[in-house]
């Protein structure tokens, strides 16, 4: 834990720079540094409290994190992309399961995400003792964007590195809790917390969130990367779906779903489906983003971090032949084929298709993404009639004269399994393959070509979760 430590105190500081100009959003996406900030006088004004604010934020955006490779390693886990260079660098360890506790992928993935708890930790403990420098409305709405963002690390990180929490309702091991801002080594040793007890912390830091959070913000842009009441709650019902906890899904959803077609949030942010392409193309920050990752010349995954260039530009990653893309409730005329390209006979993921320095925003939560959730509780718990409301909905959008066959809607197994297509369909590319199959205790598929394979892997295996990393485990004696 030391080295993650370190890093987070460094970036921490570093979002001290973060510093407002004339309005929020440019706050966000333009900051100008203040020099000569020390942890005394941080929080001495509005001004450098929205810096710090915008630092956690920014500790999302981490290359390990959601600037890139977690979103790609919840996907090449699964069966939908084929690696074509056996590129450790660029996540052929994952794909193939030949990762251990040195790998890259582990040590570096986790640094990055608990750098970020403890940019929110530090935040939250200085914000506590320092609430009289801000607007008390203000100060409350500032402690629950960084519970949210906790919130959002924790989920992250347990779905990957423990064990499924319906496979015996969350009585394995989970992973430090670490809820106190630490500034050395001092606290390094702490035990690992049941993987229900980080799911309690999860779903205690959104509640409150969703307390304290405004109902939207002045512009769209800080509406999709600022957390907002709908955030929490969309999240909400992804926690809640990982669970199993379907009743608890479909309570969050019926608060931002209307309760018939067509579906929107009837209350703070408009949420709603857009035109698929225009989300991924022209508009980043339509009503169906709930909450993106904003890349900026200034803030952006580059390289191999980014989604863009391992997708699109070096082509590391084709669409499986024999996977979604060939399932026939997938037709040629959906508009989603419109997000891939073809180059030599094999089929590339364009849903990041910007150029460097790949400022594509990269989305975190969707609207398509809740209503999907909402289906799959509605189908679990007996309420065929809504749930395939909900699935048609989504598959509408993007091919409005589709009709689902009988064999695949007419009974709750075959209408779980379509949506679970439908998932695999509508959010390839954006990182829920792993935990969609971890989730179910589902085998992971095996995958290749004629030169490179992937076996399957099935719960009982060690590979079915990342490893603790080294670095924590060389660091940290009670794990």
């Amino acid at each position: 834990m030391s080295n993650t430590i370190y890093k987070s105190i460094s970036i921490w500081m570093l979002g001290l720079t973060l510093i407002a100009s004339s309005c929020m959003e440019d706050e966000l996406l333009f900051p100008e540094p203040q020099l000569n900030l020390t942890e005394n006088n941080i929080y001495d004004n509005p001004e450098r409290i929205l810096g710090l604010v915008n630092g956690f934020y920014n500790g999302l955006k981490a290359g390990y994190f959601y600037g890139g490779r977690y979103v790609m390693y919840g996907d090449f886990r699964g069966e939908d992309f084929i690696n074509r260079t056996n590129n450790i660098f660029t996540g052929y360890d994952t794909w193939s399961h030949n990762i251990n506790s040195s790998s890259n992928e582990v040590q570096l993935l986790w640094a990055d995400a608990y750098t970020t708890i403890n940019q929110t930790n530090l935040f939250l403990e200085g914000l506590e003792a320092n609430k009289d420098k801000v607007d008390a409305v203000l100060a409350e709405q500032y402690l629950a964007e960084a519970k949210f963002v906790r919130a959002l690390s924790y989920f992250s990180m347990i779905t990957l590195y423990s064990r499924p929490y319906q496979e015996d309702d969350g009585a394995s091991p989970g992973l430090p809790l670490r809820l106190r801002a630490e500034k050395t080594t001092a606290n390094n040793d702490l035990a690992r917390s049941t993987v229900a007890e980080v799911y309690a912390q999860i779903l205690k830091d959104l509640d409150e969130a969703e307390e304290g959070l405004p109902l939207s913000y002045a512009t769209p842009l800080l509406n999709t990367t600022r957390a907002h009441q709908n955030t929490a709650i969309a999240l909400k019902t992804r926690v809640y779906l990982t669970m199993g906890n379907y009743e608890k899904v479909i309570e969050e959803a019926s608060k931002i779903v209307t309760a018939s077609s067509p579906f929107v949030a009837p209350s703070g942010v408009a949420h709603g489906l857009n035109d698929i392409m225009e989300i991924f193309r022209t508009n980043y920050t339509s009503t169906e983003s709930i909450f993106s990752m904003p890349m900026t010349e200034l803030s952006s995954s580059t390289g191999q971090n980014s989604l863009g260039f391992i997708y699109n530009v070096s082509a590391e990653y084709y669409l499986n032949p024999q996977g979604i893309f060939a399932d026939p409730l997938w037709p040629a005329h959906d508009n989603r084929r419109g997000l891939f390209r073809v180059s030599g006979g094999l089929n590339y993921l364009t849903k990041y298709a910007k150029p460097a320095p790949f400022l594509d925003f990269v989305p975190v939560i969707r609207y398509a993404e809740v209503l999907l959730n909402y289906a799959e509780a509605l189908a679990e718990t007996g309420n065929l009639g809504a749930s395939r409301s909900l699935l048609d909905e989504v598959r509408h959008r993007s091919d409005p004269d589709f009709i689902f066959p009988d064999y695949a809607v007419s009974t709750q197994d075959t209408l779980i399994e379509t949506i679970l297509k439908e998932r695999r369909i509508e959010l390839i590319g954006e990182g829920f393959r792993s935990n969609d199959l971890l989730r179910r205790g589902m085998t992971i598929p095996s995958k290749g070509s004629s030169s490179l394979i992937a076996p399957a892997v099935t719960p009982g295996q060690e590979e079915y979760i990342f490893p603790m990393p080294n670095s924590e485990i060389i660091t940290n004696s009670l794990l």
